[in-house]
């Protein structure tokens, strides 16, 4: 008899341990699982409030790229094209006539384009192109658009662009604005120009920035 109740209360015991064991188990599976669930509710909040950060950023850069390209257009009279991978800025900015140097009237346009390049399209390749009007040889108009294109390129690294990422080209008197406008007629200023063109993924934003203007 002393053997039997022997044998239960091992038994017993042995029950009793394997109960605590087994809770024991299991409150720690719960703690754990509570511990990854906070984590996870933590690096969400983590995620989300630098999502939102992001978003704001964003809102904020676009309404700056929306308000200088609104100056742009109105102090400046500039024409802003936007395409993908690509944005174009007409710029009043233009020469005498068999002239290459940058004219003080122009400088502002040129400063304020400086300033829009360097805070919203660092680093992308930025083409100046240059135009002459009608007047002269190919060859000469070609040479003189390149002048041109060249000064406006120095005069804009005075203003701190990246001359690496400045390039020139000349078209001479090809895509005239006012056809046949040469020398002093009216409108001939108009073909001696410079236009630029921007190539940055960030064209997009530009769309959406004129978007929203009228």
């Amino acid at each position: 008899m002393r053997q039997v109740k022997y044998v239960a209360m091992v038994a017993l015991a042995a029950s009793t341990l394997g109960a605590c064991a087994t809770k024991g188990f299991v409150r720690k599976g719960l703690e754990e699982q509570r511990v990854a669930l906070s984590t996870e509710k933590t690096e969400r909040v983590a995620g989300d409030d630098a999502l939102r950060t992001d978003v704001n950023g964003l809102r904020t850069d676009l309404n700056a790229l929306r308000n200088d390209l609104t100056t742009m257009r109105t102090e400046f009279g500039a024409k802003i094209t936007a395409m993908e991978g690509q944005v174009k800025f007409a710029m009043p900015v233009h020469f005498a006539f068999d002239d290459a140097a940058v004219r003080q009237d122009d400088q502002a346009a040129l400063e304020k384009f400086a300033q829009v390049a360097n805070q919203h399209y660092k680093g992308a390749t930025i083409t100046i192109e240059g135009f002459a009007d009608p007047a002269g040889s190919a060859d000469y108009n070609l040479r003189l658009s390149r002048e041109r294109a060249d000064a406006v390129r120095d005069y804009l690294v005075t203003k701190g662009l990246d001359g690496t990422a400045l390039r020139t080209v000349g078209y001479g008197k090809t895509r005239l604005v006012r056809p046949g406008a040469q020398g002093t007629a009216d409108g001939a200023e108009l073909n001696r120009r410079v236009t630029f063109v921007i190539e940055t993924p960030a064209g997009a934003a530009t769309v959406a920035a004129l978007s929203g203007m009228n």
